[in-house]
């Protein structure tokens, strides 16, 4: 791999302050704006469809979550290589990396629809019981957003490989056309047309289509590292084990999020809960908070992975570590306000999505100790994606796998079993607390390991 820097790439020349600063922002803008569109979608499904309809959607949260899984599967493991080709000044590479990741995420897509009518519907009952009318809408809504994962998937793809080509600004301007005239359209499917859960689905789906068609457009006028006709020219089964290698740490941490939430719905259901049906439409509410709240973390943690990947691919070891720890504690401080604004107004949180005093009521005694020490989230997050960034995806896998996959299945399960459902709640706090600790040892001993070399450069004589 060569490794001469790009002439044209502003990750190696602006300062690491500035340039995290300009791609952070509009990403954390993107991301905001993503958010909205869930939690203002569970607004109109909680206000002109129903609890059922929320209770709905929380059963399939799960099914949701391995979707994005596996579409951070596809796109963040191609970032974490693409990043270093633009960085080092490979093109064809990083043409060859593009091309492979719309292979892989089309045959990870047309599989889930084969899984999904083969046992869809099986699913939905066995998720909401005894309940035919929330069985239905579970199945309607998983169909529409299955269905839809091929444009999904893709649509990753194009946003992030323009991240990684330093559009973030017009990335930004482009995810606020396309989340209003996503919200437009929920509204007009959800409330106008009284498609409840399918025209919530529906509309996703075509807004996602929109911008996919807008993010491949703008490569026949804006060029980029990367022009669209090189998907033609190179094979699109090529570098899938290094793509799925790389993307699986964190890809595997949203689908240890699924089994969480899984595992929170299971336990509910085996431990008799007085009110099932309230408390999942609480528990529906809750995540889309935790959703929302979670994506601004994201985008800082992948506004670093873009930087210091380029950075390395660079050899210019001392600038990633400077937007490591700017990273760091912007995640910090933010996940800090987000805490006491949900300790301090968590009734107030769920009385915005339903009318019901009991289910808003069920909302904040989920959040309490959920967002108990939610600052510690934001670090260890952008502390994965570095390792990922760098090429070392055990590091990464353990620091956002150990809680979704380990931890907080068994803590709710023992919580459940031990204390009874209402006191699951409390399994947040504890898998964030030992994560954190896990997260110090394993910091210390890369700082251990990294001697005269550098982490960065172990990781680039790995890749040589």
């Amino acid at each position: 791999m060569s490794l001469r820097p790009s002439p044209e790439n502003r990750f190696l020349t602006a300062s690491p302050g500035k340039i995290f600063v300009a791609t952070a922002l509009p990403m954390i803008a993107i991301m905001v704006m993503n958010g909205m569109l869930g939690v203002i979608d569970a607004l109109f499904l909680g206000h002109f469809v129903g609890a059922q309809a929320m209770a709905a959607v929380g059963m399939a949260f799960p099914v949701l979550m391995l979707t994005i899984a596996l579409s951070t599967l596809v796109s963040g493991g191609m970032s974490s290589l693409l990043a270093r080709q633009l960085g080092a000044d490979e093109r064809d590479a990083a043409n060859a990396t593009f091309a492979g990741a719309h292979g892989i995420a089309l045959t990870i897509a047309s599989l889930l629809i084969v899984i999904f009518c083969a046992r869809g519907w099986s699913f939905a009952q066995h998720i909401a019981g005894s309940d035919g009318r929330v069985a239905e809408m579970v199945w309607v809504f998983l169909a529409i957003t299955i269905f839809g994962t091929p444009i999904q998937f893709l649509l990753g793809v194009h946003a992030d490989a323009w991240r990684n080509e330093g559009q973030a600004g017009l990335m930004a301007l482009m995810s606020l056309g396309v989340t209003l005239i996503n919200i437009l359209l929920n509204y007009m499917l959800v409330a106008v047309l009284e498609l409840g859960v399918a025209g919530s689905a529906t509309g996703t789906v075509l807004a996602q289509a929109l911008g996919l068609v807008l993010l491949a457009g703008l490569r026949k006028y804006i060029g980029g590292m990367m022009p669209i006709n090189s998907l033609w020219r190179n094979r699109w089964t090529g570098s899938w084990r290094r793509i799925v290698a790389l993307g699986a740490p964190v890809s595997l941490g949203f689908i240890g999020m699924a089994l969480s939430a899984a595992s929170v719905v299971l336990a509910l259901r085996l431990t008799g809960s007085t009110d099932y049906e309230s408390t999942i439409a609480a528990y529906g509410i809750v995540t889309r908070i935790f959703g929302f709240t979670f994506l601004p973390i994201m985008a800082i943690a992948m506004a670093m992975q873009s930087i210091v990947g380029n950075n390395v691919g660079a050899r210019l070891y001392a600038r990633s570590d400077a937007v490591l720890r700017i990273a760091a504690a912007t995640a910090m401080l933010y996940c800090l306000s987000v805490e006491v604004l949900l300790l301090s107004e968590c009734i107030v949180v769920g009385a915005a999505f339903v009318a019901d005093p009991h289910v808003s009521g069920e909302v904040g005694r989920m959040l309490r100790p959920m967002s108990a020490i939610y600052l510690l989230s934001g670090p260890i997050l952008v502390l994965g994606l570095y390792f990922q960034a760098i090429g070392q995806p055990a590091r990464a896998a353990l620091l956002t796998m150990v809680k979704p996959f380990v931890l907080l299945p068994v803590l709710v399960a023992a919580t459940a079993a031990v204390l009874g459902a209402d006191a699951i709640w409390f399994a947040f706090p504890l898998a964030d607390g030992v994560t954190a600790i896990i997260a110090t040892l394993v910091l210390a001993a890369a700082l251990k390991a990294r001697g005269d070399a550098g982490i960065g450069l172990k990781a680039m004589e790995n890749l040589s």
